[in-house]
């Protein structure tokens, strides 16, 4: 007998599994779905301890886990074995594993024989001493690894950190993607673990349905300075496990900053890039400070189909769909699946639960991939249910997952945090590392699920149904210990997507510490920026004074706390507008109404006018409509402000 991972804060006991040869010859699906059935029995809401006789696990219990169930066997029964040892590919090399990981942090110069280039001092420098510790034990790591191998590293970490941390002292030793590993001497103190927190359980609900509780979310401090208490020992109020019953998934408050809340599509690419950078670095030195053991998959690249429909990687599918249509960023066929389900399938009960036809699906599914792109599917013959199966069947097959391979790990690792604050946080910075194509897709997924579970009185799909349902194709355990990961996670897994699907609007918020570290990285990088020629100082002396010139005909007073926003597709193209501490970017839009008149079709194009602030310390970031202007004139006095549209 043994014990079984702790699922998100349910544990998971008296699991039989070891057996004999022989027993593993006869492991049937029957004998699984008891196996499933008896865990979901233990760690569902309302489900027996050891101390509970089995007739009291709640009728709803049993439902949700013959829900994952049921799942699971039709994945299994539809699985055609395309792609199952793509993520198993002989031992892992930890070498490689941390290469990728500096490479994904932008940090690939740090393993060269040169200096740094201008980037990755500039991440480099913004980076907080805990960040700054934990991209120091990765590299040693790395240089550790390669010695092991007989192989030496060009560049060694002490010419990267030439000065002693401090920070360090308190941090994990070195410690792999995948597995603690001894500290080389002279270092000799066996490996630190965090000390665990009190766990506080949050108050009961009295029973009559009350509202859940709040737990406030600040996003301008790292998460990982947070969590800081729990290496300290001191107790950590956010580490409370929850009850799984959909009335006590605790809301969170988020506080908002004066400088706007900003979304992902609110940024240029190249400071979508950077947000990237510092997520993998945080989420790294949050996962440590935690405990939380932070595995990594290698991204093994195989041969995959570059026509169709499934099978197919998001990337392949989009560049075809741009083709179509451009400015895509969701698959075509994937928007018109939740497109028709949303026609019909909204109110249809059991809609995702029960399966449609399989030889019809598998039909639709040949008809897909030869007729889409030529135009030529009849929708008409798609019912509620085909649809249904067609959507899961889409995201399971696709040969990289959709929460991308290399992240699987660290969103599976997010169900073992016991606090449901750290617990988004894990997700919040995991959605912030997903690829744009994996990340739109995701997002567009997750909004169509919030209106199922929206229609539960006509559907009688619940949040946790949903979750129960959808986890098994978003979570896909390949290799040879995929049966045992998916039995043991069940529970884990759909929470997390409880989790997701609840607080979708919040997890697409850039956090405000990350945006501060884009401004960081921009005005470290443009104070290493050198002439290169005289050539180059007289193109941009002539640029500097014709701006200036242009500037003095334009307005000759721009005091400070007056900015000139341009505005290129209103009749008056430019105002001079004096800041004040309340004035905000939706009265900047409403000057320009009234100031430009209000013609029936030339009103309706402006109503889709947003403010930008393009330039300075940022690439461009959209505001929203209660940005505070005064706030982020003082953080990015040099940027330009300008009326355009937003993007969709």
């Amino acid at each position: 007998m043994m014990d079984l991972m702790d699922c998100s804060g349910v544990i998971l006991t008296a699991f039989h599994s070891f057996k004999s040869h022989a027993d593993e010859q006869k492991y049937t699906p029957d004998n699984r779905k008891a196996q499933y059935q008896h865990i979901g029995s233990m760690s569902l809401p309302g489900a027996m301890t050891s101390s509970t006789p089995e007739h009291s696990v709640s009728r709803d219990s049993r439902e949700c886990m013959e829900d994952y169930w049921s799942e699971m066997k039709t994945i299994e029964e539809d699985f055609q074995g395309g792609h199952e040892e793509m993520m198993e590919r002989g031992s892992v090399d930890e070498a490689e594993l941390e290469e990728a990981w500096l490479q994904e942090a932008g940090l690939s110069t740090l393993m060269l024989g040169t200096q740094s280039d201008g980037p990755t001092e500039a991440l480099l420098s913004t980076l907080t001493r805990s960040q700054a510790a934990m991209v120091k034990k990765r590299l040693d790591n790395y240089t550790q690894t390669l010695r092991k191998r007989n192989r030496q590293p060009m560049r060694h970490v002490r010419d990267v950190f030439s000065t002693p941390d401090t920070s360090s002292a308190e941090l994990t030793p070195s410690v792999s993607p995948n597995k603690q590993i001894e500290p080389t001497p002279p270092q000799r103190n066996p490996p630190k673990v965090p000390p665990s927190c009190a766990l506080f359980t949050p108050a009961e609900s009295n029973g009559s349905g009350g509202g859940s509780e709040t737990i406030v979310l600040s996003l301008e401090v790292a998460y990982s300075e947070s969590v800081r208490a729990h290496r300290k020992g001191r107790e950590c109020q956010d580490c409370r496990r929850i009850r799984r019953d959909d009335r006590d998934l605790p809301s969170f408050q988020m506080v908002k900053s004066r400088q706007g809340v900003t979304r992902l599509n609110d940024l240029s690419s190249d400071d979508i890039k950077k947000i990237g950078y510092i997520s993998l670095i945080e989420l790294t030195t949050f996962y440590d400070i935690l405990g939380v053991e932070m595995k990594r998959n290698r991204v093994v690249r195989t041969k995959v189909r570059e026509s169709g429909i499934f099978g197919v990687p998001l990337t392949v599918l989009l560049e075809n769909d741009q083709k179509k249509l451009p400015g895509s960023r969701v698959p075509l066929v994937f928007k018109k699946l939740l497109a028709k389900l949303e026609q019909t399938g909204l109110q249809t009960e059991g809609i995702l639960r029960v399966p449609g036809s399989a030889s019809r699906v598998k039909h639709l599914r040949q008809e897909l991939d030869l007729k889409f792109y030529e135009d030529r599917f009849d929708w008409d013959q798609v019912r509620q249910n085909d649809a249904a199966g067609l959507l899961k069947m889409f995201i399971r097959e696709l040969p990289y997952p959709l929460l991308t391979q290399q992240h699987m790990p660290a969103f599976s690792a997010a169900q073992n945090i016991s606090s449901p604050k750290h617990q988004i946080q894990a997700l919040h910075l995991l959605i912030m590392l997903l690829p744009e194509a994996n990340r739109d897709t995701l997002k567009a997924l997750l909004e169509f699920l919030r209106k199922v579970v929206a229609f539960e009185e006509k559907n009688r799909m619940s949040l946790w149904n949903v979750s129960m349902i959808v986890a098994p194709n978003l979570f896909t355990f390949r290799g040879k210990n995929a049966k045992m990961e998916e039995m043991q996670c069940a529970v884990g897994v759909a929470h997390l997507v409880r989790l997701l699907i609840t607080h979708q609007d919040l997890l697409w918020t850039v956090p405000c510490f990350l945006i501060s570290h884009v401004r960081k990285m921009n005005e470290a990088a443009a104070g290493k920026k050198t002439l290169t020629s005289e050539k180059t100082k007289r193109r941009l002396l002539r640029r500097w004074n014709t701006e200036k010139d242009r500037d003095r005909s334009e307005v000759t007073d721009l005091r400070d706390g007056v900015i000139r926003v341009q505005a290129p597709l209103h009749a008056k193209v430019s105002m001079a507008i004096q800041l004040n501490s309340e004035m905000k970017a939706r009265d900047v839009t409403a000057r320009f109404e009234i100031e430009n008149g209000r013609g029936s079709r030339s009103a309706s194009r402006r109503q889709k006018q947003s403010l930008f602030e393009v330039g300075g310390n940022i690439g461009e970031r959209c505001l929203d409509p209660d940005t505070h202007l005064l706030d982020v004139y003082r953080v990015n006095p040099h940027c330009e402000w300008v009326l355009k549209s937003r993007p969709t």
